[in-house]
């Protein structure tokens, strides 16, 4: 009986990430509560406590509190080590930890691992997690290191170092989070900075299997399909969005119209990098026209990359989706790019995906404009789909959302870290095998 009971209770892979971020969350939301958070020594109300781990764990960086003026260095500590576990993955640090202690990884615990790493095979996922540990902290050292150029002489040795390692963890793991209160707008003129940053924000969202091709490239042919169709989106995207964001702002006083030609192509860059998904700004999000809001609402959609710190629909899932549709138009059976074709079942996933994740913008979005009254339709369909795709940005409306509107958010970062890994694992179970098949059904289409 008691090994019927174990037998029965027993977590699935699915489960035990999904509950394991949901423990680091509460975990997170209890200790910000504590007095020793807080810059006041007071206790910090549980909801917006809660709030912010979830913000934080799900490398989001929306806020009810101001990250820099509420929490003293303890709290702020205590939010870049969730973004860190948050980002990576909890069972990214499980495993480090359990190698240290020597202890060996079961095949159950590789199985784990790898759903949370996004990979295609479980062979070598132990060396993999190494690599990517050692990449990350090379990585945001570095990042910190060029930006504590500019913040140590601006804030002193110690803060400025701070601040360097924070903004630089804040940026790989696209998080979004600051302590300047204004996000990057005061360095929109800064050069080093914008770029550092959206150079982190890149390669935390490119994904750790495509980063490990990179590194051990011999030779563009050498590339996976998956690692080829990454880089391809993601440079399309970038670019397409920076010139896009360019002719959309350019003449906008409340954003860039006032800035020389440099700074405004710097910042249109930096405003099409950073909602794929890391929710810094170096321009006003409020003050930007309709169409620049709507193009950054489409970016934060589609979001990073697979296995990477970034969420969103993701630039493959997105690429599948309009190779399809050319393919379509072209007359060809199958999705095809680079040479290859891609399954039936890979471009079914595509479109599921992309339809529960607009489903659930358009329900959220819904339920918001019910609760948040005398918000604009489009402020709304922002924050939900910042939430959505673990971004960060918003038109200023996150600090007055309604307790209900809050608990709305915080389940949309959720779902948008833990949702669409769930999600896409359900739609990899094996099909069960009828042995018959319905008559073909004629209908129209268009």
């Amino acid at each position: 009986m008691q090994f019927s009971l174990k037998k029965n209770i027993k977590l699935k892979g699915v489960q035990i990430l999904a509950l394991g971020f949901l423990s680091l969350i509460l975990l997170g939301g209890i200790i910000l509560s504590l007095p020793i958070s807080s810059a006041s020594g007071e206790g910090t109300n549980f909801l917006d406590s809660v709030f912010t781990a979830t913000s934080a764990v799900c490398v989001t960086g929306l806020i009810t509190l101001n990250t820099s003026a509420h929490w003293n260095t303890f709290g702020q500590v205590v939010i870049i080590l969730l973004i860190e576990i948050g980002g990576l993955g909890f069972m990214s640090f499980t495993t480090l930890i359990a190698i240290i202690l020597g202890k060996k990884i079961t095949l159950r615990e590789r199985l784990v691992m790898q759903e949370a790493m996004n990979t295609f095979a479980i062979q070598g996922l132990v060396k993999m997690v190494k690599y990517v540990l050692i990449f990350t902290v090379s990585i945001q050292f570095f990042g910190a290191l060029l930006l504590s150029t500019q913040f140590v002489p601006a804030f002193g040795l110690k803060k400025g170092l701070f601040y360097s390692v924070f903004h630089s963890i804040s940026a790989f793991c696209n998080a979004g989070f600051d302590l300047f209160g204004d996000s990057l707008v005061g360095y929109s003129s800064n050069a080093v900075v914008i770029l550092v940053i959206s150079a982190l924000i890149i390669i935390g969202g490119l994904g750790f299997t495509v980063l490990i091709e990179i590194y051990q490239l011999k030779g563009l042919k050498k590339l996976s399909i998956h690692a080829k169709l990454v880089i391809l989106v993601t440079t399309v995207l970038i670019i397409g969005g920076a010139i896009l964001m360019f002719l959309f702002e350019h003449r906008n006083p409340g954003t860039i119209a006032s800035m020389t030609f440099k700074d405004k192509a710097l910042n249109s860059l930096f405003a099409s990098v950073s909602p794929r998904t890391a929710g810094f700004n170096s321009i006003s999000t409020s003050d930007m026209t309709m169409a620049g809001k709507f193009l950054t609402i489409i970016l934060m959609f589609i979001g990073g990359s697979p296995g990477s710190t970034a969420g969103g629909l993701k630039t493959v899932t997105f690429g599948i989706l309009i190779l399809t549709v050319i393919s379509v138009i072209r007359g060809r059976e199958d999705t095809e790019v680079f040479g290859r074709r891609f399954t039936k079942e890979v471009v079914y996933k595509a479109f599921s995906l992309f339809f529960i994740g607009g489903a659930l913008v358009i329900i959220v979005t819904m339920m918001l404009s019910y609760t948040e009254t005398g918000t604009s339709f489009l402020d709304l369909l922002y924050e939900t789909t910042s939430a959505l795709g673990t971004v960060g940005l918003t038109t200023g409306l996150t600090p007055n959302l309604s307790s209900i509107g809050k608990i709305l958010i915080m389940t949309m970062m959720y779902l948008g870290r833990v949702g669409p890994l769930t999600i896409a694992l359900a739609l990899t179970r094996k099909r069960k095998k009828t042995g018959y098949k319905y008559p073909e059904g004629k209908i129209l289409i268009g």
